[in-house]
């Protein structure tokens, strides 16, 4: 079937306005490892996609999934030993108090989860995220993003401050001077929130701040929000969807490596490599809290069949050394776009962690002018060329570069050559 064909009966059967990527969306048919097929049999580099995070299709993976859906598949009304091996793995990779989980189906649901768990302990509903982030779907947690406004408007209990941009920080200055302006705005949002019925309950952040555009931010630059936070008697909620699991190559989660100690921490994409998996981990006394004030149940989270792909993945993350790979590729990866913006001025910032990654695009180094549209246009040009990658950011012009994390040098490589290649022929005011 044809890629028109298909797009005019996603239309009349899913609604309009289905979002795809790129100008001609791609029709993928086959994934192994870091490569995946469109129906033409054309093999694309897939450098976007963290949901199959130990690889497309790993063995390992699809046979822990299949064994376990031959044997029984319930849910946790039922005794099952699966779920609490899996908590027991998963929260021995946090530091302490952080020792209990409850297992969803989305991300968005963790967070949703983690909301009202907020309000458990707090008693109050006013939550803080910042003016370029997503935290999910759900009708509580769309309520979080600016840039998916909620058709009918924004909650009293929701404040947003300016996401932070290490390329253009708050306050003039990178490092201390940033942090510090950060963390005014979020007091100031916490004494608008007190002033209301509302009061204030959490700040929920991205630690990577990945959707804000993944900005250079050192460890210990969100100590002054936690003060703040917690002089207000305020909890914090880490959104590991997307940084955590190794991918930073520096650490397991990302706020390990920026210093900071969340209260709850919020998972979901890659946790099974495509099996749909969430979840929440947190203290016992926050769960205990959650637990006797809200009647919580999920009943396909934490299936067995789920918690069997959630445990493969832990094991392959560790038996193949995947963090590392992250760490290692990774930093070649970004010296390696480090030498292109000696040969491009259109690239004005590099930066990222492990097989999180990317360049920012400006028209002009000095004003540091956002590159929006030719940034969309060389995402576009990759693909024809191959390669999946795309962009993000608070102007859109970031590109992100984001792999399965067997990802390797030779890989690497041919991303580059081919972004190289895009950037030399691609005229800027076309």
């Amino acid at each position: 079937m044809s890629v028109a064909s298909l797009l005019q009966r996603r239309a009349r059967l899913m609604g309009p306005n289905v979002s795809t990527f790129y100008d001609e969306p791609v029709h993928l048919v086959k994934g192994e490892g870091v490569w995946v097929w469109d129906a033409d049999g054309r093999k694309y580099l897939d450098c976007y996609n963290n949901v199959p995070h130990v690889g497309h299709c790993h063995p390992f993976v699809v046979d822990a999934i299949c064994r376990q859906a031959a044997t029984l598949n319930t849910h946790t009304r039922y005794l099952h030993e699966g779920i609490l091996d899996y908590i027991e793995r998963l929260t021995a990779t946090f530091a302490d108090p952080l020792s209990t989980a409850i297992l969803t189906c989305t991300g968005s649901e963790a967070n949703d989860i983690a909301l009202r768990m907020g309000e458990a302990v707090t008693g109050r509903r006013g939550v803080i995220a910042t003016d370029h982030t997503y935290h999910g779907n759900t009708t509580a947690v769309s309520q979080l993003s600016r840039t998916n406004p909620p058709t009918g408007g924004y909650g009293s209990y929701v404040r947003h401050v300016p996401a932070p941009d290490s390329y253009r920080p708050l306050g003039g200055e990178a490092g201390a001077a940033h942090a510090e302006a950060f963390a005014a705005k979020v007091a100031e949002a916490i004494a608008e929130l007190e002033n209301t019925e509302h009061g204030f309950s959490a700040l929920i952040i991205c630690p990577y701040f990945a959707n804000e555009g993944f900005p250079h931010l050192p460890k210990g630059w969100l100590d002054a929000t936690t003060k703040v936070v917690r002089a207000a008697g305020g909890i914090i909620i880490a959104d590991e969807v997307q940084p955590g699991f190794g991918r930073i190559g520096t650490h397991m989660w990302g706020h390990q490596r920026i210093g900071l100690a969340p209260d709850i921490v919020t998972l979901g994409k890659p946790m099974a490599n495509g099996h749909p998996v969430g979840g929440v981990v947190t203290s016992p006394d926050i769960m205990a809290a959650f637990r006797k004030s809200f009647r919580y149940f999920n009943t396909f989270g934490g299936n067995p069949v789920s918690c069997a792909a959630a445990s493969a993945v832990l094991e392959v993350l560790q038996s193949e050394d995947l963090m590392l790979n992250a760490r290692t590729v990774g930093d070649y990866a970004r010296q390696g776009l480090e030498r292109l913006a000696e040969r491009h001025e259109i690239i004005g910032d590099v930066r990222g962690s492990g097989l999180f990654f990317g360049a920012e695009l400006v028209l002009d180094r000095n004003s540091r002018e956002p590159a929006t549209d030719y940034t969309g246009r060389v995402a576009n040009e990759m693909r024809r060329r191959g390669i999946l990658l795309n962009r993000l950011g608070i102007h859109y012009n970031t590109l992100k570069i984001r792999p399965p994390l067997p990802f390797t040098r030779g890989n690497a490589d041919l991303l580059l050559s081919t972004l190289d290649e895009v950037l030399s022929e691609l005229p800027v005011d076309a």
